[in-house]
């Protein structure tokens, strides 16, 4: 038996697959050694870095003893398990993958994407350009660069943005995430064509994409290293217990303290700012609809966040 140290490659059924050492080993979690980690019902991720020891009957299985501390992590809300769940681990770069048609452009999703990722040096990419792209697309775009994020486009059918991706991606752990039907797992083999990843189509019937990734998945590659996600509808969320909402989005910081009261939720308060923001045309609209949603959301699940 030998102590190693590897990268999770994916999980299924508390079996982890690890990589080290240009090797791969299957990997149970010894005792509860993780329970304590975070209140998450998947305290393991794709790209955690974890120390394990070797079985003595086998030279493929191990036991994991410990989770090396995390850089930053993806996380979404579990409606089902009420509970937090980890998408993936030690991001270098979020590509948030949107398109405009088939399936349609959702910036409200987006910005839900944005507000999970916070800590993650995130890319807003829009795919599929070659079916068109409107002037309210456009629009909503130049508002994400507005607001500091940056803005890229791609398709597989042209080969536009491509490059640029792997230039984007050189020497990174980049993990590709969106709603079903964007073209995530397309888009990886345009960029690392050895891979092959299964790719699905678009529902014709619902102009919505069907599941073809079922689990996040962590592939290492001569540059780095990519991890391909389940797409997904509908994104719950959840922020720090003692962050109010409006700090997750960059365009309210610097109308907080000119709110008359404090704190201010910028939703029925008078002589709110973030509200006279939005009226001028400082705020884009749809963003703060977003923010009511959300608010709205995490209110429901019984704790109000200003």
């Amino acid at each position: 038996m030998s102590i190693q140290k590897g990268t999770i490659l994916f999980g299924a059924n508390n079996i982890f697959t690890v990589s080290a050492g240009g090797r791969e080993y299957l990997c149970r979690i010894k005792g509860k050694v993780l329970k304590q980690k975070e209140t998450v019902y998947n305290p393991l991720a794709p790209g955690d870095q974890v120390e394990f020891s070797t079985d003595v009957h086998s030279d493929t299985e191990g036991r994991i003893l410990d989770r090396m501390p995390r850089r930053n992590a993806l996380m979404r809300w579990n409606r089902k398990r009420q509970n937090l769940q980890t998408v993936a681990a030690n991001i270098d770069l979020l590509v948030v993958v949107a398109s405009g048609k088939n399936p349609p452009f959702r910036p409200r999703f987006i910005d839900r994407v944005l507000i999970a990722a916070h800590d993650i040096p995130s890319l807003v990419l829009l795919n599929k350009v070659d079916l068109g792209v409107s002037t309210e697309v456009e629009e909503r775009l130049e508002n994400y660069r507005g607001i500091g994020y940056p803005v890229a486009y791609s398709s597989i059918k042209t080969g536009e943005g491509i490059d640029q991706l792997k230039e984007y991606s050189a020497q990174k752990v980049c993990v590709y995430f969106g709603q079903s039907g964007v073209g995530k797992s397309s888009l990886i083999n345009a960029i690392y064509p050895g891979l092959k990843l299964d790719v699905g189509e678009v529902s014709l019937k619902y102009d919505r994409g069907r599941h073809t990734t079922k689990n996040a998945r962590l592939y290492q590659h001569h540059h780095g290293a990519v991890i391909d996600t389940p797409g997904i509808r509908h994104l719950e969320i959840k922020i720090e217990e003692n962050d109010g909402l409006d700090r997750y989005f960059p365009e309210f910081l610097s109308y907080l303290n000119q709110c008359s009261f404090q704190p201010c939720r910028h939703i029925h308060e008078p002589d709110c700012a973030v509200k006279a923001a939005v009226q001028r045309g400082e705020i884009h609209p749809d963003r703060y609809e977003s923010y009511l949603r959300i608010y709205s959301e995490l209110e429901e699940r019984g704790k109000t966040y200003v």
